[in-house]
C-alpha cells in the first residue's frame, strides 16, 4: 500500500514542500529504507520512529517499508522529517486510516517515548502551508508560538504522536490553537540612553542614525563609551512591524535560535567577536546557513575593534551593505539571504589607543597609526554614512548628578522622522536606501549649499559614493527637524558628521 505525507524541508530561511511517500510491500523479513538524499539525521530515524510508534500503543505489521522523500535533488536534513514519516508508516501499512493527514503539512521531531520535540523553521513551513492552500500545520508545541504569527491557517500544536493519531483520525478535537507572540515595547531588554553622562554629540549622531538607517563608524579612545553607546541603540529604534517581525523570526528560526523566545519582537542587536570567521559573518557552510549579517536583519550589527576582523570579511561586506541581500553560492544550490541591517563599527584612533587623547599621549608612530588605518579599506569606509570622533568623557561630567534625555523621547522623534520617510516613499522605505533618482528629487541644494558641499567635497577628497551618503544624512536631519526642505545648517551637520580624516 503507498501513502503520501506532505511536510517542508529548509532551503535557506524559506520552506518546500516535501512528498515523504511510504510503501509497504507484503509481510515477511522487516525491511526499511530511506531514499531521496537524506543525511545522516533523516537515515538514523528508523529507531526513533519504530520505539515511537510502539510507545504510543501501536503495534505494526511486519512489512518491507520504503520510504521516498521527494523531490529526490534536493537534500532533506534534520529530525524535523520524523513525524510525516512516522504518520506515513501508519497509513502505509494499513494500521490507522488518518483521513485527514493529507490536508496538513507535518512537522516535528520523535522522542522514543513519542513525545514531539521542537524543530527549526516552524515559522517558513507555516507560511507555505498559508500560501499553498492546505488547511493548516501539525507542528510541535515547542514550536508551535513562532508558527502563531501567521494568520489565516489552523496551527495545530502537539505534544505526542497519539495527539497527533487522534486528531487525523478524527477521534479527538483539534487542540487549542496557540497563543500570538504577546506585542513588545522596543525598550525591553535594552538599556536606556539617559543613563549616559556626556557624549551629546554622539547621542545626536546615532539618533540620526536610527531615523535613516545610516550605517556609523565610531572612533575614540578606550572608555570613551563606543560600546555603552552603540548597545543603547535600539531602544531608540522604532518598534517592529509584524512583516519585520515574521522576516527575523525565519532567519532566527532557521538557524535554530528561537529556543525560548518564540519569536523575534525587539530589533537584534547582534556584536560578534572579531575572530568570526567570514562564513560567520556573511553566512555559509557546506549546507548554508545565515551569518551575522542576516541575524542583524532589521536590527543593528555592532563591529567592536573593527580592524581587527579579518581583512576577507571586511571587505564581504560590501554587497551586504549595498544590496540589503548576501548570496552564498554552492555546488549544489545557490541561496539568498536578506541582511538589511545597521552596521555600527568601532576602533580605537591607534594602536595603543590614545592618539589625539589631551590626558594621555600617544606611543605610537605615524607609520604604525597610517597602517593601522589601512586594515579598512576605501570601499568600505565609503560605505559608512556617519563616521564621528568619540573623546574620552571628562572627570566633572562624571560626576554630575544631571539625568540625560530617556530614550523613550528619542524613539519618538525617530519614529516622527520614519513616518515622514514612509509618507514620501509610500511605503516603509529609510533615507540610508535612497537611489540616485530619489536623492535629486528630495535634497534639492541651493547655489550656497553647493559651493559648500563642494569645498568639503575637495577638502575631505570624498568619492561620488560618500558624496550620495552625505546627501542623505542631510535629508534625514531635515526629518528630524520636520523641514520639508534640507537647509544649510542640515546639510552642515551631515558634513560634521563625517570627522575622523584627521585620523585617516
Amino acid at each position: 500500500m503507498l501513502s503520501t505525507v506532505k511536510t517542508t524541508t529548509l532551503v535557506g530561511i524559506d520552506a518546500v514542500v516535501v512528498d515523504v511517500e511510504v510503501d509497504s510491500t507484503g509481510s515477511g523479513f522487516p525491511y526499511y529504507a530511506v531514499v531521496g538524499l537524506p543525511d545522516t539525521t533523516v537515515r538514523e530515524s528508523r529507531e526513533r520512529i519504530i520505539s515511537a510508534i510502539k510507545n504510543s500503543g501501536l503495534k505494526l505489521p511486519s512489512s518491507r517499508i520504503t520510504i521516498n522523500l521527494a523531490p529526490a535533488e534536493l537534500r532533506k536534513e534534520g529530525g524535523s522529517f520524523d513525524l510525516p514519516i512516522a504518520i506515513g508508516i501508519l497509513r502505509a501499512t494499513g494500521t490507522m486510516e488518518l483521513p485527514l493527514a493529507p490536508h496538513y503539512i507535518l512537522i516535528g521531531e520523535l522522542a522514543l517515548d513519542g513525545s514531539l520535540r521542537g524543530v527549526r523553521g516552524s515559522l517558513a513551513s507555516a507560511v507555505l502551508a498559508r500560501d499553498g492552500g492546505y488547511r493548516g500545520i501539525i507542528v510541535p508545541a515547542a514550536s508551535a508560538c513562532e508558527a502563531a504569527l501567521v494568520g489565516g491557517i489552523e496551527i495545530i500544536q502537539v505534544t505526542h504522536l497519539s495527539e497527533v493519531i487522534g486528531f487525523l483520525s478524527g477521534t479527538t478535537p483539534s487542540p487549542s490553537p496557540p497563543d500570538p507572540p504577546p506585542p513588545s515595547r522596543q525598550d525591553d531588554g535594552y538599556d536606556d540612553f539617559q543613563e549616559v553622562k556626556g557624549q551629546e554629540t554622539a547621542k545626536r549622531a546615532l539618533e540620526i542614525a536610527a531615523a535613516g538607517g545610516h550605517n556609523v563608524l565610531l572612533v575614540g579612545p578606550p572608555g570613551a563609551g563606543k560600546t555603552m553607546l552603540t548597545r543603547r541603540l535600539p531602544s531608540i529604534m522604532p518598534a517592529m512591524s509584524l512583516e519585520e517581525i515574521i522576516e527575523s523570526t525565519k532567519i532566527y528560526s532557521a538557524s535554530g535560535l528561537t529556543d525560548g523566545l518564540g519569536a523575534v519582537k525587539i530589533r537584534p542587536f547582534r556584536a560578534p567577536h572579531h575572530t568570526v570567521s567570514e562564513a560567520g559573518l556573511i553566512g555559509g557552510g557546506s549546507h548554508p546557513r545565515p551569518g551575522e549579517v542576516s541575524l542583524a536583519h532589521n536590527g543593528v550589527l555592532f563591529m567592536d575593534e573593527f580592524v581587527e576582523f579579518p581583512r576577507t570579511a571586511l571587505e564581504a561586506l560590501r554587497q551586504p551593505l549595498e544590496d540589503g541581500i548576501v548570496t552564498i553560492s554552492r555546488a549544489q544550490q545557490s541561496v539568498t539571504f536578506p541582511c538589511r541591517f545597521m552596521l555600527v563599527a568601532a576602533l580605537n584612533p591607534c594602536p595603543c589607543g590614545f592618539f589625539g587623547d589631551p590626558a594621555r599621549p600617544c606611543a605610537c608612530t605615524p607609520l604604525q597609526r597610517q597602517k593601522y588605518f589601512n586594515r579598512i579599506s576605501g570601499p568600505i569606509l565609503d560605505r559608512i554614512d556617519i563616521q564621528l570622533e568619540v573623546p574620552a568623557v571628562h572627570l566633572h561630567e562624571l560626576r554630575s548628578d544631571r539625568v540625560g534625555e530617556p530614550s523613550r523621547a528619542m524613539r519618538e522623534r525617530v519614529q516622527a522622522s520614519r513616518d515622514r520617510q514612509a509618507a514620501r516613499f509610500g511605503a516603509p522605505r529609510v533615507n540610508a536606501r535612497m537611489d540616485g533618482r530619489a536623492i535629486r528629487k528630495h535634497c534639492v541644494l541651493d547655489e550656497r549649499m553647493t559651493a559648500l558641499l563642494e569645498a568639503a567635497s575637495t577638502r575631505m577628497g570624498i568619492s561620488a559614493r560618500a558624496y550620495h551618503r552625505i546627501l542623505r544624512v542631510s535629508r534625514t536631519i531635515a526629518d528630524l527637524a520636520g523641514s520639508e526642505r534640507v537647509a544649510y545648517d542640515h546639510l552642515a551637520e551631515a558634513i560634521q558628521l563625517r570627522s575622523i580624516d584627521r585620523f585617516l
